[in-house]
């Protein structure tokens, strides 16, 4: 007899596109308590500028993996799938559906199909010799080293992305295997999981226009002084959690390198750059089901749509 899967929901969308407050809806209305697949909402005192939910806005749904670290503690995918994992047990213990929301594509999938990345997050002095080639001989070096022995992941990366370079180098190094190809079967697997996988998403022009009101907002609210007052705090920019967008950008204020309305415009600009890599991303994945917004005349015909799809599978 083929074992019952448990059930998972998942919504996702582009930065800015209204997630939030359909999910704490569509959250009550099937019984539902929500793990946030965020990778910057995860720290303390970085409120604003993640557009982290308040607990006011919660209406009584709990939420999760919301102000679990500090911020100069590290963030990755391994850690996320774990926390994730822990809170889909107590969910399911509630005897409640585990619904998870956010924008970061590749930790919802990692979580989705358990993709195994414990391998390449090991091997720290390995990393740190690479880290310190590319301040030597600069990012584009690490990544033609990359090129040699992964022509296919490096072709996908951009040289920039020193993480990701630095990963699949250690990886390779690690196990003789290419990262293109570890990714490639754990993409094949088939997620242990009965899901139903919505994304949201809105016309591009009205979403860039949310995405710049939303930074303006941000600036109303005090992001400057939040992130100021991290910096006072010790909070480098050279930290995980200070490579996040509406953080990183103020640092060049702060050391005279940008004027404020520089920074400004950099953060709305990096933003929607952002939002289309997101969207590029869960258009290359599979078993999606698109909600566009302007389809709809209100939000109570999308969570009517989401609730059907819901049931179909099974999950309610």
């Amino acid at each position: 007899m083929k074992e019952e899967k448990n059930p998972l929901v998942i919504l996702t969308g582009p930065t800015a596109v209204g997630k939030t407050s359909l999910s704490i809806e569509l959250a009550r209305r099937i019984g539902g308590e929500i793990i946030s697949a965020d990778s910057m909402q995860v720290y303390r005192g970085m409120d604003i500028g993640t557009a982290k939910i308040r607990p006011d806005e919660m209406g009584g749904i709990p939420h999760y993996l919301v102000d679990i670290l500090d911020p100069d503690q590290a963030f990755n995918v391994v850690l996320f799938q774990q926390k994730a994992r822990e809170a889909m047990e107590k969910i399911r213990s509630h005897g409640n559906i585990p619904v998870v929301v956010g924008g970061t594509g590749f930790y919802i999938q990692a979580l989705l199909y358990d993709i195994d990345f414990s391998v390449h997050e090991e091997g720290e002095e390995y990393r740190r010799r690479l880290t310190l080639t590319a301040r030597e001989k600069g990012a584009e070096y690490l990544h033609a080293r990359l090129a040699e022995v992964d022509p296919e992941y490096a072709a996908s990366v951009h040289f920039h992305n020193l993480k990701k370079v630095i990963r699949a180098l250690e990886y390779y190094r690690e196990t003789g295997q290419k990262l293109s190809d570890h990714n490639r079967q754990q993409k094949e697997k088939e997620s242990p999981y009965n899901f139903v996988y919505f994304v949201l998403n809105h016309d591009r022009q009205i979403l860039y226009d949310r995405i710049d009101r939303r930074v303006d907002r941000m600036m109303e609210e005090g992001l400057l002084e939040e992130v100021k007052g991290l910096a006072d705090r010790g909070y480098t920019d050279d930290l995980v959690s200070m490579q996040g967008l509406g953080y990183k950008e103020f640092f060049a204020c702060f050391r005279g390198e940008a004027s404020l309305d520089q920074v400004v415009d950099r953060i709305k600009q990096e933003t929607r750059r952002f939002s289309k890599r997101q969207l590029t991303w869960f258009r290359r994945e599979k078993d999606v089901v698109w909600i566009n917004k302007g389809d709809f005349s209100s939000e109570e015909e999308i969570l009517d749509r989401m609730i059907r799809q819901i049931e179909e599978k099974g999950i309610r």
